[in-house]
């Protein structure tokens, strides 16, 4: 897979986490309405849980991979400008 597209990916990932992160979550409500967190609350609570940890999660990984992609770029040129010199 080439440097492009997997940074594509990294910042899809870092503005999804984001964007979960600024306009929340409305899945809830179904569980709420259909009154399954009031039966079971351990469900809201995992579900909350995974709602708060996903999108920072996300965004980590989206920014190692931007980073070690913009890494290997750099490295590139250098490795490219080297063998130009010689």
């Amino acid at each position: 897979m080439g440097s492009l597209v997997k940074i594509i990916i990294g910042v899809l990932l870092i503005v999804v986490g984001m964007w979960w992160i600024a306009a929340g979550s409305s899945y809830l409500e179904p569980v709420k309405a259909a009154g399954w967190v009031t039966s079971r609350p351990a469900l809201a609570d995992f579900i909350t849980v995974l709602n708060g940890s996903i999108p920072p999660f996300l965004a980590l990984i989206g920014f190692l991979v931007v980073w070690l992609e913009w890494d290997n770029i750099k490295i590139q040129k250098e490795m490219a400008k080297e063998k130009k010199g010689k």
